[in-house]
């Protein structure tokens, strides 16, 4: 049963959600709403609150253009600093009213008929919209590792999207499954108090120092009286990053992998610098390339694993006990509590997050799967009227999500512009276009760091399950947020 109907239903609260939602209502649609499963606003920056969270590019840069903010604390700052701001955002522009928690969104199909979204909803009610987007995040669907005998442990399991927050690993054993970059953040401050940690770890980090500072209260009153002065620190620290991604990444090819190389020679330093053991530094050096897998930045790290009380174990885990990990080596390790830091499922519990049935019966998770994951501009497919999705294959511009979502603001801006220009009620990308720009991503995506480099061994989630680096943009984001603006109207019908 139907019992509301809106112009519009975004299905995620997160900063994709919340764009969208800014979007829509520049535009002058007010009856939408914004359904998410959690109790709070904020998507995955309200999940995690683990010990030590803080977001791994700088703050300057990370967060809307249109909506700088004067009062970060730090350059790299606090996890609850950007939920914050998340929340900040939301009440400035006022989507907060049209937020509903607690409501688990389970599919979503076209009819045809009605020219209507019909979404369902946990617990069997319907809702029905003229548009739908997802913005689901890439980082949504936590990954539980298939261990054997992982149910039967007797202690205290955090996965680290679920963090107790009353935990107090004081005096405990604590052994920890994971070594990305939410692990490289909570292993030092675990290792603060537990009387003994066991890091498990199956693919090294590149791991380069981190270059932080804590803003002033003077700089604070700056950038709020005068935002220019703000802007130009995001200038610089944008194009830092930018060219990372461009020259290390996309271009790799073209540069022989220089940076790559004069990155990883940083990380190596770093490591010799800290670690004096020449053994625990093999065992923490990569054997892929830099960039393969997101790198991360720690002053802490490295120096960590230096402490008498703190174990690397990288033969692999061979079973969990209900007293301990016993590891492929033969040796068991008796601990209290279990960590896992085993990241997000982004293929194939997040493309897409829910069920989404569009004309035909065309399931896009289906046929992402039987042909080739795939979205025009990241943005759109052919079969699904009305719909835009936010996290979709060729959508993310690097490091920075915020860039990603200027763009697909931009893109929303011009295709609702020309809906209402010309009167119509419904758009859907054209096959032909979304072929067009399938072939110019995978001929992009030739001259990569994922298609030349060595990432073998990487277990990288850029790769989607057929070897594919369809998670990234292969542009830049000035690029991207050009074609954004003027891409050929004609790339849609119109209806």
């Amino acid at each position: 049963m139907t019992s509301e109907h809106f112009d519009a239903v975004i299905v995620g609260a997160g900063f994709a959600g919340i764009g969208a939602a800014i979007q829509l209502k520049r535009m002058g649609y007010e009856n939408f709403v914004i359904l998410d499963r959690e109790d709070d606003l904020g998507g995955t920056w309200h999940v995690n609150h683990y010990p030590g969270l803080a977001v791994d590019v700088p703050t300057t840069t990370y967060s809307y253009f249109f909506e700088p903010n004067p009062n970060w604390s730090r350059l790299f700052s606090t996890g609850a600093e950007i939920k914050q701001y998340a929340g900040d955002v939301a009440d400035k522009y006022d989507v907060r009213r049209h937020m509903r928690f607690g409501t688990v969104v389970e599919s979503a199909r076209w009819d045809e008929e009605a020219a209507l979204w019909r979404v369902a909803l946990a617990g069997g009610e319907t809702v029905s919209a003229r548009f739908l987007f997802t913005a689901t995040g890439f980082l949504s669907q936590p990954h539980m590792p298939d261990i054997p005998g992982i149910t039967s442990f007797d202690g205290r399991v955090i996965h680290t999207t679920a963090w107790d927050d009353g935990y107090d690993p004081t005096g405990q054993r604590v052994g920890i499954i994971g070594t990305g970059a939410t692990a490289v953040q909570l292993i030092p401050e675990l290792a603060k108090k537990a009387a003994d940690l066991t890091v498990y770890q199956r693919t090294p980090i590149w791991v380069v120092p981190k270059v932080d500072f804590r803003f002033s209260e003077r700089a604070k009153r700056v950038f709020a009286r005068f935002p220019l002065t703000q802007r130009a620190i995001r200038a610089v620290t944008d194009t830092i990053y930018e060219l990372m991604v461009s020259v290390g990444v996309v271009h790799y090819k073209n540069t022989r992998g220089r940076f790559n190389i004069a990155a990883g020679d940083l990380a190596k330093m770093h490591r010799f610098a800290t670690i004096r053991d020449k053994e625990l530094r093999a065992k923490l050096t990569p054997d892929y390339d830099f960039g393969c897998k997101r790198p991360t930045f720690s002053n802490s790290y490295y120096r960590t694993f230096t402490k008498p009380h703190v174990h690397l174990q990288d033969s692999g885990i061979a079973r969990i006990e209900s007293d301990g990990i016993v590891a492929v080596d033969g040796t068991k390790t008796v601990i209290d509590t279990l960590v896992l830091a085993t990241g997000f499922d982004l293929w194939e519990a997040n493309f897409p997050a829910i069920e989404v049935i569009g004309r035909g019966g065309r399931n896009l998770g289906k046929w992402w799967r039987d042909t080739r994951f795939q979205a025009y501009q990241g943005v759109t497919m052919p079969q699904f009227p009305n719909y835009m999705s936010l996290a979709s294959p060729y959508a993310f511009l690097g490091l920075n999500f915020f860039n990603t979502m200027e763009y697909q603001m931009r893109h929303m801006d011009r295709v609702f512009g020309e809906l209402q220009r010309r009167g119509a009620t419904t758009f859907e990308v054209t096959e032909e276009a979304n072929t067009r720009y399938l072939d110019r991503m995978t001929e992009l995506l030739g001259d990569s760091l994922f298609t030349t480099g060595d990432c073998a061994s990487a277990r990288s989630y850029y790769f989607n399950p057929s070897g594919e680096p369809t998670l990234l943009r292969p542009t830049s984001t000035r690029k991207a947020i050009q074609e954004a603006s003027d891409f050929p109207l004609s790339d849609y019908r119109m209806s």
